[in-house]
């Protein structure tokens, strides 16, 4: 039986003070860059048979094959250009708490790492790497991840709250730790 071929596409609407620039083809991948009030960001996007074009303001990212794998990757694409977009001119924001009941905990900030003195009474700090542009902010109990890349601000805020995961002991009576309670 022949497939007809039907177009999926998304269209990713530009704000007026952002610019957008996409190179390469579906073949050997996209590089989308984007420049805002905030910063410039790019990612490289590859995937064969999803296209990406810029018309008019708007980012037409789209496919004509009849493959699920193709139609689900034009809206993956689509969602990774809107956060390219929403990074520039908004940024993104992690927030975390610092928890603790048995022993006070000490953070600071040290080069592009933080460094969590004190967990559990341990003798030795843990050390959580920041990854990328990202900046963390330490007021208090309180940790902020800000930036503009959405990855790499969820990768600093994961590690934080791996690095003080707690194993081989009970978390219900243990639950100290750094945890995320706000998310972008």
């Amino acid at each position: 039986m022949l497939q007809v071929k039907q177009k999926v596409e998304r269209i990713v609407d530009l704000p007026e003070n952002v610019e957008i620039n996409v190179e390469g083809d579906d073949v050997s991948g996209y590089t989308v860059r984007v420049k805002g009030p905030k910063g410039e960001n790019s990612k490289t996007l590859k995937f064969r048979d999803v296209r990406i074009e810029v018309k008019d303001g708007k980012v037409i990212v789209y496919t004509t094959s009849p493959k699920k794998k193709q139609r689900a990757m034009v809206g993956t694409f689509a969602a990774h250009i809107r956060n390219l977009i929403r990074g520039v001119t908004e940024g993104f924001q992690y927030k975390l708490k610092l928890v603790y009941s048995h022993f006070p905990v000490k953070l600071r900030v040290e080069g592009n790492e933080v460094i969590i003195e004190n967990f559990l009474g341990e003798k030795y700090p843990r050390r959580a790497k920041i990854v990328g542009r990202a900046q963390v902010k330490i007021k208090g109990n309180d940790i902020i991840v800000e930036g503009i890349d959405k990855e790499e601000c969820g990768q600093t805020a994961a590690n934080l709250e791996q690095t003080t995961r707690i194993k081989n002991l009970d978390i219900r009576v243990f639950q100290d730790g750094i945890y995320i309670v706000e998310k972008p």
